[in-house]
């Protein structure tokens, strides 16, 4: 079967908006396959889906609010991740489309009257807002109004209704990465993750991952995330408890001993951890004699930063993240037109507004309505390929990359398809 390609010459940017363009129009696979035509949305037995009111015909304006905290505590994310989603716009060139920017001032209450003004002004669509309280106060606002909404958060018991979620999901990290694990022939994992809400979400997949897989998850330890002091959970990962004299704690910083040849249960650990707390944890698993070869170890999300390259005990570690390419590209756009690097979720927010272009200039009597929205073929953006489940939750086609000295390197590329996708 033969793929379709972009020409080398079309930029990386280019390319994602053309093929956004096409996945969205076609409604059909995202490669040439032997199917019949493709088939037309289907509405509900209960009328149009939610999706705003109908367009006041062909070529008319669509508005779509974009809510953000442009004040607050959260004002320099949120001014940012609106000035990736106006990026977006002028790149996808669509006269139709007007952004209309609110306010949530970072607080539930702000979020409902962000939501209600837009809806007021007339927006057919709803972009964020960034936060779990946010969303939560803006999802009965939005749904009465029969009116979709695209959050940029990751909690998922929100999704679901008129609430599709475009963050970054910290579940499909874990079973890509250890799908990834097993596939190298790793089958006996060890987790050393925060004693908290997040560490418990990536324990549980983790393990669900690898019964899964016919892999088995042997050790689990926990540390407090807002504590240094990691030395006894590293003492039980090696099997190293019984140090300390009867009567007696381990010292606080303590760790076994250095050991090159150290053997234990396990031949990959997860760490989901990040900033200066991983950098901190991965020497002291070095030192203990916890690193590669023997032992791969293996990330998350929060690792999906360039300063994880220079910590030498993170070297060779797997995390799965979306493909970097078209992102750097993103990035170097955003820089030259803004005068200063994206945060981390501004590229949810270009691909949130490149989408809403594309299902604008798809026309129809509702561009945003739940069929829209929820394409099987999903579509392409700076973040890779993704779609949205009928349950509300972002699917994405990650890679796995490798951390190494000059930066990530990709060592399992992300499926080009849906169909190519197997965790």
């Amino acid at each position: 079967m033969q793929r379709w390609r972009f020409p080398r010459f079309v930029s990386p940017i280019a390319a994602l908006m053309l093929l956004l363009a096409l996945v969205a129009c076609m409604r059909g696979p995202m490669v040439a396959a032997p199917a019949g035509p493709p088939q037309p949305p289907v509405t509900g037995p209960g009328g149009p889906p939610p999706g705003g009111p109908p367009l006041p015909g062909a070529g008319g304006p669509v508005k779509v609010a974009v809510l953000l905290p442009l004040s607050g505590a959260n004002a320099e994310l949120g001014k940012a991740m609106l000035e990736a989603a106006q990026m977006a716009l002028f790149t996808t060139g669509n006269d139709r489309l007007t952004l209309v920017p609110r306010d949530t001032t970072g607080t539930p209450d702000g979020a409902a009257g962000a939501a209600r003004a837009a809806l007021a002004d007339g927006a057919q669509l709803i972009l964020g807002p960034l936060l779990a309280a946010e969303v939560d106060a803006v999802k009965p606002v939005a749904g009465e109004a029969k009116i979709n909404v695209i959050a940029f958060s990751t909690a998922t018991q929100l999704a679901g209704d008129n609430v599709f979620l475009m963050g970054f999901l910290p579940r499909q990290e874990v079973v890509r990465e250890a799908a990834f694990a097993r596939e190298s022939g790793l089958s006996r994992f060890a987790v050393l993750a925060p004693n908290s809400e997040y560490g418990r979400l990536m324990t549980d997949a983790l393990r669900e991952t690898a019964s899964q897989a016919g892999a088995t998850v042997v050790k689990a330890e926990t540390f407090d995330s807002r504590s240094s002091d990691v030395g006894p959970a590293i003492q039980r990962l090696a099997g190293n408890t019984a140090s300390a004299a009867p009567g007696t704690s381990p010292e606080p910083d303590a760790a076994p001993a250095p050991g090159p040849t150290q053997r234990v249960s396990f031949d990959a650990l997860l760490l989901p951890e990040g900033g200066d707390q991983l950098k901190q944890i991965a020497r002291r698993l070095k030192t203990a004699g916890i690193a590669s070869p023997q032992v791969r170890l293996l990330g998350s999300g929060l690792w999906d930063d360039a300063s994880v390259s220079s910590e030498p005990a993170l070297v060779g570690g797997w995390f799965a993240a979306s493909p970097p390419d078209a992102r750097r590209e993103f990035q170097s756009r955003f820089q030259s037109t803004y005068g200063h690097a994206p945060p981390r979720l501004a590229s949810l927010a270009f691909d949130a507004a490149a989408l809403a272009a594309v299902l604008a200039k798809a026309g129809g009597p509702a561009p945003f309505s739940h069929d829209a929205i929820l394409n099987p073929s999903g579509f392409t953006g700076v973040d890779g390929l993704f779609r949205f489940t009928p349950q509300g939750l972002v699917q994405r086609g990650l890679a796995v990359l490798e951390v190494q000295p000059q930066g990530p390197v990709v060592v399992s590329p992300a499926p080009r398809d849906f169909r190519d996708l197997v965790y």
